[in-house]
């Protein structure tokens, strides 16, 4: 057995019930009773008894309670050498990633800052592409779906993209309309002509034709802006439009245009102890936000 299987076992032999061994352990009361019914299984042995009281534990349930026991105290001893070992990095650290990454996940760089306290940060955010073989930065948050082929890490995270709109423009284009609503109904908002424009162009041609241009722009926080304000719809990362009450989505997934989010670093660097502890840091973190990033959240449609 490995120890999240102990985990789960001296959970129960504590606490006597599944919901408490389940609140305890941060999960749900089936999945506590799924993980002791495979443990059992894979031991061939029952560990527990059920009783009107609770999880009353058999000898092997003791036994294996006591092995439980012992290898929580080891871990706990180890963590803390670990942790001491934490304050004791040192030196500059410097990340590259894109604006909204740091505006909406912020906690991921200040626990880093708090678990590391000798590290001193740098985070550039910039829409140029900034080099890593050039030593312009050290470790990359990045999105994209072809990573350099001369850079290491790992894949932490998918960007999904949505259309959005304000419930205020939802509301005028409904009383407008006077009829069930169309993409064509709204206003939408454009890339600046001097950029390349062919996939907004051909999508709105395809999706929502003859629709209306309300605004174009080359910059993301102005378009972002507008599309709060009721300007216009546009494409939002769901993990953004998603946690703004002022949004909904309209109904239009780009799909092909979802992003992988790209932890990376140079092959000479992986080893070195700063880059290591903030991408470990980083994946970590990025774990309970795999939902929001993959547009699974609660949606508000209009």
């Amino acid at each position: 057995m490995d120890w999240d299987d102990l985990r789960y076992v001296l959970a129960l032999h504590r606490q006597k019930t599944l919901s408490a061994a389940a609140t305890t352990l941060q999960v749900t009361r089936t999945t506590v009773g799924r993980r002791l019914k495979e443990a059992e299984d894979r031991l061939g042995v029952r560990l527990f008894d059920r009783t009107d009281e609770g999880f009353a534990p058999t000898a092997a349930g003791d036994e294996l309670a006591e092995a439980a026991v012992r290898v929580e105290a080891e871990i706990h001893v180890t963590e803390g050498k670990v942790l001491g070992r934490d304050a004791e990095l040192r030196g500059r650290l410097r990340v590259t990633t894109v604006d909204f990454l740091f505006e909406y996940f912020p906690e991921i760089f200040s626990t880093f800052m708090e678990r590391y306290p000798g590290v001193e940060l740098t985070v550039g955010v910039t829409n140029a592409q900034v080099s890593l073989q050039r030593r312009e930065a050290d470790v990359a948050l990045r999105l994209g779906n072809n990573p350099a082929e001369r850079l290491v890490g790992r894949k932490v995270g998918r960007m999904q993209i949505e259309a959005y709109a304000a419930r205020s423009l939802v509301e005028r284009v409904r009383r407008k309309a006077g009829r069930k609503v169309t993409l064509s109904d709204f206003p939408w908002l454009h890339n600046d002509e001097r950029a390349d424009t062919r996939w907004m162009d051909g999508w709105l041609a395809r999706l929502a034709p003859g629709a209306r241009i309300s605004l174009r722009t080359d910059d993301y926080v102005v378009r972002r802006t507008a599309i709060f304000s009721g300007i216009g719809a546009f494409f939002l990362p769901c993990f953004i439009g998603d946690r703004d009450p002022r949004l909904v989505r309209i109904g239009a997934r780009l799909t092909e245009e979802a992003r992988d989010l790209w932890l990376l670093t140079l092959p000479e660097l992986r080893s070195n102890s700063r880059v290591r502890a903030f991408m470990d840091h980083v994946f970590e973190a990025l774990k309970p936000h795999q939902r929001a990033l993959d547009g699974m959240l609660t949606q508000r449609r209009p």
